[in-house]
């Protein structure tokens, strides 16, 4: 879904299509290797777009819980 929201962001003005392609890229790369080469090169070719989604993947992480 993330990777069809990137792929319409990339060529419409009002979405970011890089950060949708990275997000759903990332949920791909805990599966599979094509995905964390794809990934690991668009993070380092758009650090910004890295920004956000780590602070996207923040927000959904669970916290630990505390004794």
């Amino acid at each position: 879904m993330f990777l069809v929201l990137g792929a319409a962001g990339l060529v419409l003005p009002v979405m970011p299509g890089v950060v949708f392609v990275l997000l759903g890229l990332s949920f791909l790369s805990l599966e599979y290797a094509w995905a964390r080469r794809w990934t690991s090169h668009l993070l380092r070719r758009f650090p910004a777009a890295d920004r956000k989604l780590q602070g996207m993947l923040a927000k959904i992480k669970p916290k630990p819980a505390s004794i």
